[in-house]
């Protein structure tokens, strides 16, 4: 099993499992990826989903690089575009996507956790994007989201050199949320994944679009849409089951019918 999903509740986890190779992907697994994120993405009664590798050595170690080596250019177009339909897939995903890195996350694993709205790792974690060394760039749109993430000088620092950063530097410089030991890294990320389960899932997901206007649309405009989607939630029943619950000194009971605007 290259894949694994398991479900607890409202969260499910996406496992990459292939350990023998360090969760490295190939086209195949690109596929099945993008294909559980689609099916994911439609199931409301998923409210966040975890991103994680099987064992303890790496998140996704990257790309297959025995794979890669003999591409011609348009094979070599081909599987970018593969790696930039899962990382947009998970980007875009409905819900939130936390990715749990424990260990490797270099090129396409890194790019791939870029992908991701919140981003814990374990003390043992290790980032970069060493495709320069390969003689190529990243490919799965790391140049745009690592940039993002860390601004664009630290990320040309590690672009251009390949460098390796450790779980502490990971977490000064802003590319990921937390460092855990080993060993608590999914129950604390599983501990979130909680929390964000308690708030209203048409909430969550209309919050994790309008941050995604960040990323393209004016801040004049998002500003704009912003009060109109928080003025279309009035018409639902979420927002008068929270401002109730609150109201009443309990804690809400939401529905996961569709609702968003």
């Amino acid at each position: 099993m290259s894949i694994d999903i398991a479900r607890s509740g409202a969260i499910a986890t996406v496992t990459v499992h292939v350990p023998e190779r360090m969760n490295a992907l190939n086209s195949e697994l690109l596929v099945e990826l993008s294909e559980a994120f689609r099916e994911l993405s439609t199931n409301r009664d998923v409210r966040v989903v975890i991103f994680t590798g099987a064992g303890d050595r790496a998140f996704i170690a990257g790309a297959n690089i025995k794979e890669m080596a003999s591409k011609s250019r348009n094979e070599a177009l081909e599987f970018a575009r593969l790696g930039h339909a899962l990382a947009s897939r998970i980007e875009t995903l409905a819900q939130p996507v936390i990715a749990a890195v424990n260990g490797f996350a270099l090129g396409g694993g890194c790019e791939l956790a870029l992908a991701c709205d919140i981003r814990h790792c374990s003390t043992n974690a290790v980032f970069a994007q060493p495709e320069a060394l390969l003689g190529i760039p990243p490919g799965w749109g790391g140049t745009q989201r690592l940039a993002r993430a860390v601004g664009p000088g630290y990320a040309a620092e590690m672009i251009y050199t390949g460098k390796r950063i450790d779980a502490a530097e990971a977490l000064r410089v802003g590319l990921v949320n937390a460092v855990h030991e080993q060993a608590d890294l999914l129950p604390n990320v599983e501990a979130l994944a909680g929390e964000i389960v308690k708030a209203g899932p048409d909430a969550v997901r209309a919050s994790k679009r309008l941050i995604a206007l960040t990323r393209g649309s004016s801040a004049q405009s998002a500003l704009a849409e912003e009060a109109r989607t928080f003025a279309d939630q009035f018409d639902g029943e979420q927002q008068k089951e929270g401002m109730t619950a609150f109201l009443e000194k309990r804690e809400p009971t939401f529905s996961n019918e569709a609702g968003e605007h």
